[in-house]
């Protein structure tokens, strides 16, 4: 398969945005399986004006999945906890997804929902 020029630098430099967080303030989200082909996991530090001070990524799938978690976790430093995210339809365009992987790309929404949820209702995980 031939990949975006995004696609191909963010899968690149992935391993600048993987790894997991420690400590205070850190919430957590996942989504997927492994059996199933696509597993994301975000974590994220809030700051104290609510804002992503930092952003990691675990991920298990195709190079698309990996690139777009890469890109999403630099797109949320500095941003708002509430902050709109990105369609999965602008997502797809953006990194030239074909239709068939648009399942994988629902997987990521629901990791960073699910990150942003603990973040707007629930204590962060110590």
């Amino acid at each position: 398969m031939i990949y975006s020029e995004l696609t191909q630098h963010y899968f690149d430099a992935a391993a600048d945005r993987a790894g997991r967080l420690t400590g205070p303030q850190v919430l957590h989200g996942e989504a997927g399986s492994i059996a199933q082909g696509t597993w994301v996991s975000f974590e994220v530090r809030a700051g104290v004006g609510g804002s992503i001070e930092e952003a990691r990524f675990l991920a298990f799938g195709c190079p698309h999945v990996i690139a777009i978690c890469a890109w999403v976790a630099e797109q949320a430093i500095g941003a708002p906890r509430q902050s709109a995210r990105e369609s999965v339809q602008a997502l797809r365009e953006r990194f030239g997804v074909p239709y068939e992987k648009l399942g994988r790309l629902l997987v990521i929404e629901d990791a960073w929902v699910a990150c942003m949820g603990v973040a707007q209702g629930s204590a962060p995980n110590e």
